[in-house]
């Protein structure tokens, strides 16, 4: 990726600088305050390779995996301008009707398929080769309109190659301290390379509240407004900026009562988190003296020193994707097992539990997209425990460095996107061969085995929660992809972002069939999902009779404030008040008077 390179425009009077506001969704909150920079894109190294016979069909359907995508984002690009002024929006429609309609059984699609079937490019390089050569003919053409195309022709090539390369956003570390990342959108890999300590947040076109971008910035601490309607234009590198993550709102060029106005804003936010870090040292003990226990979500190891400095009793959901992210390669066995003894050491005896694996859909790990086709809908195909159990030797590098690392402490195994009883028999069955083949080769190991936990993420998993009890150690309640799951809606997607409800009455009945079953088994169950951390739903999660919420590091101190000013059988009544209800809007009502009665 590029960067558009201009000198700041901040000349008072000046019509190209005047004060824009926009408003998207605020995903993470606080405030930041910097210079723009704009990431759009650029010239790309494109490889080149020769397909073998046996592979050009995949090679095809992974072609035309990337011109599916390329068609949704168009169609998401073009939604959102709906909402830009009407000369604006018509303007950005047809140019993105153009863009769509290339897509769609031109010649530049059959182009690129011909060219890989008879000359056995990889897409790539097909890609680039028919651009090249529609727009040398698009430019000999005496026809003006024709000839302006030549950059719609290039900008189509270029989607259709980021999407095939999965191409990352690179040069982060070299942005100016306080940096606002603006960009058409930012995928988890990208949200990876954000460093808290210099950049000061980010905003993106598309993208949705409870999506894997906008999980990752909560967890870094990063400010971010995602799905902002016409971010991009009108706005360049150096330019000032301001996202408001709580109210969903960027600001180019603000005026100076407005931008004194945040500053403002900006030092209370930063107090009230000052004044919160006293709470780290305290439990998390209700009125009436119920122990909870309040755990992080670590999406990176250099999140570790929030979740210390922010009192977590330990790690409640350690996602191991990010040793996959931004890399060509599989980590081995012994770089996994330094990377985990290294943070179970850190914790000092407090637990750490470790998922497995979990890629697919939002978050392919680029060493792994080439091995396999692109699902038509990635949300339900070949990810997480089902990508396990097809490539056991992943799964099993990953088991044994979770098993050696247990040798240092104590740390407990969750298995993603469980479904039925055999899938968990059968990660057991791997975990305790696995073991045997690591004592035979003299390495150290939990001594017992670490427990083995089920992600109850799926509605199927939670209704069969009494099955999966019997052969778990315990659950883990992962609401974002259960919300998702039982609502029919892409979290990332923007667009259906008003009908992702966590109140919604189906969700909590399945949660509350989870806790009762956790119950009757006599196993622990947490909630690692994005309900735990929010300080809105501890009451009602408290209520259900869950004790255990695991979080980003930043909500830990909010959480524990809610549950220190709480009466947990009070919690328990309401609870049972809302449980009784069939109307969402009605659960909200009686929650929120509760949370407002507690101040």
């Amino acid at each position: 990726m590029t960067t558009r390179q201009h000198p700041p425009r901040h000349g008072a009077g000046d019509a190209a600088t005047a004060e824009r506001l926009l408003r998207g969704l605020g995903v993470s909150p606080g405030i930041a305050i910097g210079p723009a920079h704009v990431m759009e894109a650029g010239a790309i190294q494109v490889p080149e390779y020769c397909v073998a016979e046996n592979a050009v069909d995949e090679e095809v359907a992974r072609f035309h995996g990337a011109v599916e995508k390329a068609r949704r984002q168009l169609g998401k690009l073009k939604s959102k301008a709906g909402t830009l002024p009407a000369d604006a929006a018509a303007d950005v429609a047809t140019l993105l009707e153009a863009h769509q309609a290339m897509l769609s059984g031109s010649r530049l699609i059959r182009g690129v398929e011909k060219r890989i079937r008879s000359e056995f490019l990889n897409a790539e390089s097909a890609v680039q080769q028919e651009i090249a050569v529609l727009a040398q003919s698009f430019a000999a053409m005496d026809d003006a309109y024709l000839a302006a195309r030549v950059a719609d022709v290039r900008e189509v090539g270029r989607r259709l190659i980021r999407n095939l390369m999965e191409t990352p956003y690179q040069a982060f570390s070299r942005l100016p301290d306080g940096a606002i990342i603006m960009a058409e959108e930012l995928s988890p890999a990208d949200t990876a390379l954000l460093d808290p300590r210099r950049i000061g947040g980010f905003a993106t076109v598309l993208g949705g509240a409870e999506g894997h971008t906008a999980i990752m910035a909560r967890s870094l601490g990063l400010p971010a407004v995602l799905g902002a309607a016409g971010l991009l234009q009108g706005v360049e590198t150096g330019d000032l900026v301001v996202v408001d993550g709580r109210a969903g709102r960027v600001l180019i060029n603000p005026s100076d009562d407005v931008l004194a106005d945040y500053r403002q804003r900006q030092a209370l936010w930063r107090a009230e988190r000052e004044q919160l870090k006293a709470l780290s040292g305290l439990p998390a003990i209700t009125r009436d003296g119920t122990d909870v226990t309040l755990n992080a979500n670590l999406e990176l190891p250099r999140e570790l020193d929030g979740a210390r400095d922010g009192g977590a009793a330990g790690v409640g959901l350690l996602r191991t994707e990010f040793m996959y992210m931004n890399r060509d390669d599989l980590p081995g066995e012994e770089e996994q097992y330094q990377v985990l003894r290294d943070l179970v050491i850190a914790m000092d005896g407090k637990p750490v539990t470790a998922r497995t694996l979990d890629v697919g859909g939002e978050k392919l790990a680029g060493a792994l997209a080439d091995r396999f086709a692109t699902p038509a809908n990635p949300a339900l195909g070949l990810r997480a425990i089902r990508l396990g159990l097809k490539e056991p030797k992943l799964l099993e590098t990953q088991l044994a460095a979770m098993l050696r690392a247990g040798a240092h402490g104590p740390i407990r195994i969750l298995v993603p996107m469980i479904s039925n009883p055999s899938e968990m028999r059968k990660v057991r069955d791997l975990m305790r061969a696995v073991a045997r083949r690591l004592l035979r080769r003299g390495h150290a190991i939990a001594d017992p085995l670490p427990p083995l936990g089920a992600m109850i993420e799926i509605p199927g998993a939670a209704l069969a929660a009494d099955s999966l009890s019997s052969v778990s150690d315990f659950f883990a309640i992962g609401t974002n992809d259960l919300i998702q799951y039982t609502l029919a809606i892409d979290r990332g997607d923007e667009q259906v972002a008003y009908l992702y409800d966590p109140l919604h009455p189906a969700v909590l009945r399945l949660v509350q069939f989870t806790v009762e079953a956790a119950g009757r088994a006599r196993i622990p169950v947490s909630v690692c999902g994005e309900m735990a951390g929010d300080p809105r739903y501890a009451a009602l999660l408290l209520g259900m009779g869950v004790r255990e919420l695991s979080m980003a590091p930043a909500n830990l101190p909010l959480v524990k404030r809610r549950v220190r000013g709480m009466d947990l059988r009070e919690a328990t009544r309401r609870a049972g008040m809302i449980m009784g209800q069939t109307d969402g809007g009605r659960i909200a009502a009686l929650l929120d008077d509760f949370n407002e009665a507690l101040g």
